[in-house]
């Protein structure tokens, strides 16, 4: 599958939004390098590239809360992807929504819609 060209870093990996297609909630933020990006792309549902376990890593492949890739748009520096996704369920590994469920500084919880 050819391409269009994207700016990875130099670890070899482009920084990765996760949004809800629905919802427009941002679930996530992940890394992907060239092997998830192709992964991603052939399957339809996320893979990332885990820089603490030095894997590749499909995002519900343990817990069953896979997503659904519906669409992936590029930056306009075409360095960082933005996938909108159908989640089979929460994001984050708290059984949270998603990753972003504290206010900063306090780091009390942040219920969504913000209010």
């Amino acid at each position: 599958m050819d391409l269009p060209p994207l700016k990875f870093d130099e670890r070899g990996l482009l920084p990765a939004v996760v949004q809800d297609v629905h919802t427009h909630q941002v679930l996530m933020v992940a890394y992907m390098n060239a092997e998830a990006l192709k992964l991603t792309l052939e399957t339809g549902e996320a893979h990332f590239w885990s820089r603490s376990r030095r894997e590749l890593w499909h995002k519900g492949a343990t817990s069953g809360n896979i997503q659904k890739v519906v669409e992936i748009r590029v930056d306009c520096d075409s360095d960082t992807l933005l996938l909108l996704v159908e989640p089979a369920g929460p994001a984050c590994h708290t059984g949270n929504v998603s990753c972003f469920y504290r206010r900063y500084p306090s780091l009390e919880f942040a219920p969504w819609p913000p209010v």
